[in-house]
């Protein structure tokens, strides 16, 4: 191997009633497409539609498919990377390896615990305008319970709470096929809408681009996988493989609820309300909007349970390698998981969701993710370019693959500047 990573597992201390130990190998194949796919669509169609439609009009469809191609780019690299690098604080390792500089390395790590955590403000904001449907209580009093219910789950273990994520995430991807499955026998022009080809003009491309920023929002999650790859039973078979499952999911169900929603609601009513899929169920089946508005509330849960979990895995990683406090590094006997990382988490996401507007936070985290992304990329490219061995098998993608990523990442960021 030419040009010798530095050690990503440094081992340090901490005093108890926590110890510093490996984490345990509790999640197969079907625990982890169920997490990726939960935190995936939580973090999207639920609440990003409506804003999505707001910029991109009937053609949202369109920039959730554009959304998902550059996605795809990156989810290839991160398939390879974590499989040359299976540990937790996936993108500062990955850095690290391919730069040797642990400033850089330690930068990435803190930029990806920032983006778990304003994407779980902005998803609890979302969750709060569903909750509210039901409760007559104050916005920010709804923020604090779920914040803080969610951060004791997380603390809880890792088995549970990957299961409560799978069973939140087959409810809320049944109530999008619902949707789906309504709009169909109701005879919605969903065929219509999704063969609806923009035209070649400024304001539909470049509203097309600027909802696609936002939907490559609702795309973040998969990423969070190779941060719990320490507690996949099989990483290098089941993590890619969780990877490329979650992708397929995530946009053959958004593309087709984008289609539902922009046919079936106007588009000034899907940009203005809090809880746009309710409008959508009520359109379709003509009913009250209380049980799609029930399954929104479990896919937000479920998307601010996995993120903050994923954050608290790399928050742990770097404590561990020396590059945090060590006690963030301690990982609690009884629950096998780093419980003062996940109060860090929770202490760190209050305020965001209480002062901070949803649509700023959303694209903020979009911003910031394609900054990860773009890194990522970049140090998969430096890695082939130095000619780096792995000394574990490990699955690789052509060149141009990671090149076309850097490349699309550039290009997302620069889409966001063109309002």
């Amino acid at each position: 191997m030419t040009g010798r990573a530095p050690p990503i597992l440094a081992g340090v201390t901490s005093r108890a009633p926590f110890t510093v130990t490996t984490l345990k190998r509790r999640l197969g194949l079907p625990l982890l497409v169920l997490y990726g796919t939960g935190i995936t669509i939580g973090a999207g169609i639920y609440v990003l539609i409506g804003t999505v439609a707001g910029h991109a009009g009937v053609y949202a469809p369109w920039s959730f498919l554009l959304a998902a191609a550059i996605m795809a780019l990156t989810v290839a690299s991160y398939i390879e990377l974590c499989t040359r690098f299976p540990v937790s604080a996936g993108e500062a390792a990955y850095v690290r390896a391919a730069f040797e500089s642990r400033s850089l390395s330690i930068l990435v790590g803190l930029l990806t615990i920032g983006i778990a955590t304003v994407s779980s403000a902005a998803v609890a904001l979302g969750a709060a305008g569903y909750i509210q449907q039901f409760l007559d209580w104050p916005r920010d009093l709804i923020v604090v319970a779920v914040v803080v219910i969610l951060g004791v789950v997380a603390a809880w273990g890792i088995l549970e709470s990957v299961l409560l994520a799978s069973l939140f995430t087959m409810i809320e991807v049944g109530g999008l096929v619902a949707i789906i499955a309504t709009a169909i026998y109701s005879d919605v022009p969903i065929a219509a809408t999704l063969t609806n080809v923009p035209p070649l003009e400024a304001t539909a491309l470049s509203g097309i681009a600027l909802g696609s920023l936002l939907a490559f929002f609702a795309f973040i999650g998969f990423e969070d996988l190779a941060n719990v790859v320490e507690e996949a039973k099989q990483p290098r078979r089941d993590i890619p493989r969780a990877m490329v499952l979650t992708l397929i999911i995530s946009t053959v169900l958004y593309v087709l609820v984008a289609a539902v929603a922009v046919s079936t609601v106007s588009i000034e009513r899907l940009a203005l309300s809090p809880a746009p899929l309710s409008l959508v169920f009520r359109a379709v089946a003509e009913v009250s909007p209380r049980a799609i508005s029930f399954i929104a509330i479990v896919a937000t849960l479920n998307t601010i349970l996995a993120q903050m979990t994923m954050a608290s895995r790399v928050i742990y990683g770097l404590a561990r390698d020396g590059d945090l406090p060590n006690a963030l590094a301690g990982v609690h006997p009884a629950t096998g998981t780093p419980v003062m990382a996940t109060a860090l988490i929770v202490a760190c996401v209050m305020p965001l969701a209480l002062s901070v507007p949803f649509a700023w936070l959303a694209e903020g985290t979009s911003l910031a993710t394609l900054v990860v992304f773009a890194l990522v990329n970049i140090a998969l490219l430096r890695l082939r370019y130095r000619g780096a061995l792995s000394s574990h098998p490990h699955v690789s993608v052509p060149i141009w693959v990671p090149a076309l990523g850097v490349i699309a990442c550039i290009a997302m960021i620069a889409s966001s500047f063109l309002k």
